[in-house]
């Protein structure tokens, strides 16, 4: 564990990084049950966000391990039981693509493999290549109890995930149902709305006159879809929008399909959008669909799941959606009834996986009720036994939460957790729920039972880890957890989930804190993306200035904001590593018996001073680190070790150690502050300040990881 080339030469990173992470896992101690606390030590316990099995690390990851991973560190060193507890996770929609894409490159495709067959495929590419992250995540120096991984297939955990829906399904909180759900053509699957990206699009405005049924001038609409249109059942207005007051109740020609429909008042309608007149199609919009409800309107789907127009939509069936837009609108052009075209910039939804457009169509789903639940979720926080920061974003939990829509839990794709719902062959209106497939069937009693093809959404599973992740024995002593440190964009996604899930399973909340940090963005404000060409690796800071500088670099910069990368802190990182391992090695040139054990009775001023201000650093990193402001914890550190310490104390100790009536207390006191600042740096710096610690002629402990804060 020691850098064993020229001691003259500045720290390596490369020489001690890997042996001293091999070190501390074979200690054990990451796990907590080898620590060598009180037998009372509290746990304290966070939940790694499980990484995708097909991911590969990236700055998010650095960012938020780095901070959950100073977090743990600084717990494990205040006597805690400290399990950070990590895991992988199954990635429905996103393994299947992956493996359906190289699949393609030998010429094969799932259909032609059959589902048995293709999920062996989809195991055989999980074990060669789904444990990628964790070794780069070893590299980072995260500290995670690695004896405990817990992936979301495994045995276990499936049962954990069935017996979730079993459970719901006997509250009747799931239901089977059609409904308009966001349907991506290319995976061939519903998603959820937390699912879909959406990206900014310059398309037209279109303003097309519906007439009236008996003559007259009826009412013109606006819409950036008119391949829809032959599916409308409706035009809708605002009750309050005067212009239209007359037409309420009457109908009017829907153009091309020459079909009487209605025009109704329904406040869902924004009168400054376009016209204020909205074409209700309530077989492809959700909005529409839930006007369509309230109205008690026809749905007539026109659009199929292969995004292609079907038979109803007469001579334009068989087109693409988007050839079928040109077509419609080239009739309208003919009938005279397209009035208006627009410049317009509208938000398209695409896929969050392949980033094909996404067709609101009608579907018979699965689905969770979320009114019981979500209260559950909401009053947990509102009554702050969870709390949310920053606390700008307990606001936006709090409003998605008020107005949820029905979770669509079911997937049409094979690799995930297949659906514990067992159908009688003879009457597909029968069904049955359990694990394990009925002997008989308890309907016609003469046929064999067939499970549902669908699949549950991945986050319906990792809504389940605080507990799932954990054996039933652990669940005794690690649930609930601490801290849950997270991105923004699963705050709805998974967090929200979390809560609710632990409420109903385990009686409690899973986690008492929630931080969320910021997203790692390119130095001029632009999102990281490896496919615009604009990712970076963080492997490339760690391999060439170390981990410590990597991770020096984004908690610097996580100030709670976005960072807006900047490797020039990446540089300082290593300045900063070089600058510690410099300060030991002069500390430790002057030792000369004094032990780190004593305590220090300071005699000068110069003494006093520094002890003063070691003292005071050390209770506002304290309280800093347990509110999660870990970059101003880092910054004071950085300040004192490289002024308070170097800059002043080190070079005034130089006169006092050259004086024999001060020498013996300034070595006293340069190998405590020494000692008490590779202690506060541990958790920012593990590698360099171990490295140091393995060094010291007298050691409290084996290792740094471990010694008393």
């Amino acid at each position: 564990m020691k850098q064993e080339k020229n001691e003259s030469s500045a720290y390596d990173p490369k020489l001690v990084e890997d042996s001293i992470y091999k070190e501390w896992e074979k200690s054990g101690y990451f796990n907590p049950d080898n620590l060598p606390v009180k037998k009372s030590a509290k746990p304290y316990v966070v939940y790694m966000p499980l990484p995708n099995v097909t991911g590969t690390l990236h700055m998010g990851h650095l960012l938020n391990n780095a901070i959950q991973d100073v977090v743990i560190r600084y717990r494990r060193m205040r006597g805690y039981k400290a399990l950070y507890l990590p895991g992988t996770d199954h990635a429905g929609i996103a393994t299947q693509f992956v493996v359906e894409k190289e699949l393609r490159k030998q010429g094969i495709n799932r259909f032609e493999l059959g589902r048995e067959a293709f999920i062996k495929k989809v195991w055989e590419w999980k074990e060669k290549y789904g444990g990628l992250i964790l070794e780069q995540l070893r590299k980072i120096g995260v500290s995670a109890d690695w004896s405990r991984i817990r992936f979301t297939m495994d045995e276990e955990y499936t049962k954990d995930v069935l017996d979730a829906f079993i459970h719901y399904h006997k509250r009747g909180l799931i239901y089977r149902g059609v409904r308009v759900v966001n349907w991506c053509p290319r995976c061939g699957t519903s998603l959820s709305e937390l699912e879909l990206e959406h990206k900014e699009e310059e398309t037209k405005l279109w303003h097309i006159r519906y007439p009236g049924a008996g003559g007259g001038e009826g009412i013109i609409v606006a819409t950036t879809r008119p391949e829809t249109m032959l599916g409308d059942t409706a035009v809708a207005v605002n009750p309050k929008d005067a212009r239209y007051k007359t037409l309420v109740g009457k109908m009017v020609m829907l153009p091309i399909q020459n079909r009487k429909i209605p025009v109704v008042a329904d406040n869902a309608i924004d009168s400054s959008f376009g016209t204020g007149a909205l074409k209700v199609t309530p077989a492809h919009d959700i909005v529409d669909f839930e006007i369509g409800e309230r109205h008690k309107l026809p749905m007539i789907q026109v659009i199929d799941e292969r995004g292609k127009m079907m038979e109803v939509a007469g001579k334009f069936a068989g087109m693409k959606a988007d050839e079928a837009r040109a077509a419609v609108l080239d009739e309208l052009k003919k009938l005279g009834l397209l009035m208006k075209e627009e410049p317009y910039a509208h938000n398209l939804a695409v896929c969050y996986r392949c980033g094909h457009t996404i067709e609101p169509i009608p579907s018979e789903q699965w689905f969770l009720k979320m009114k019981e639940l979500a209260k559950n979720a909401i009053d947990a926080v509102k009554n702050e036994k969870v709390k949310i920061g920053p606390e700008n974003f307990e606001k936006t939990y709090l409003n998605w939460l008020s107005n949820i829509r029905d979770w669509t839990i079911s997937r049409q794709i094979w690799w995930g957790h297949q659906l514990p719902v067992w159908f009688c062959k003879n009457d597909k209106e029968k069904f049955t729920v359990s694990i394990e497939k009925p002997k008989a069937c308890p309907f016609c009693k003469t046929c064999e039972m067939e499970q549902v093809p669908d699949v549950l959404d991945t986050w319906f599973s990792s809504a389940l880890w605080p507990f799932a992740g954990l054996s039933k024995e652990d669940v005794k002593k690690y649930y609930p957890g601490n801290a849950l440190i997270t991105a923004r964009d699963i705050l709805n996604l998974w967090v929200a989930r979390m809560i609710y899930s632990g409420i109903e399973f385990q009686k409690k909340v899973p986690f008492k804190d929630v931080y969320i940090h910021g997203t790692v963005l390119t130095k001029e404000g632009k999102r990281m993306s490896k496919s615009l060409g604009t990712g970076i690796d963080p492997l490339k800071y760690i391999n060439e200035f170390g981990a410590d500088a990597a991770r020096f670099a984004v908690i610097w910069q996580a100030t709670g904001q976005d960072i807006h990368w900047d490797e020039a802190a990446v540089m300082a990182g290593r300045k900063f590593a070089n600058k510690i391992w410099n300060a030991a090695k002069f500390v430790m040139s002057n030792h000369e018996g004094a032990e780190t054990v004593k305590k220090p009775v300071g005699k000068t001023v110069a003494d006093k001073k520094i002890l003063a201000k070691l003292a005071a650093t050390k209770k506002r990193a304290e309280k800093n680190i347990e509110s999660f402001e870990l970059s101003a914890t880092l910054k004071e550190l950085y300040d004192f070790f490289w002024h308070d310490l170097c800059d002043t104390y080190i070079e005034e100790s130089k006169k006092q150690l050259a004086d024999a009536e001060t020498a013996e207390s300034t070595k006293i006191v340069l190998s405590h502050v020494l000692v008490e600042s590779i202690k506060m740096l541990h958790p920012f710096m593990p590698f360099v300040t171990e490295a140091i610690y393995q060094k010291l002629p007298v050691r409290g402990k084996k290792f740094l990881m471990i010694e008393t804060w």
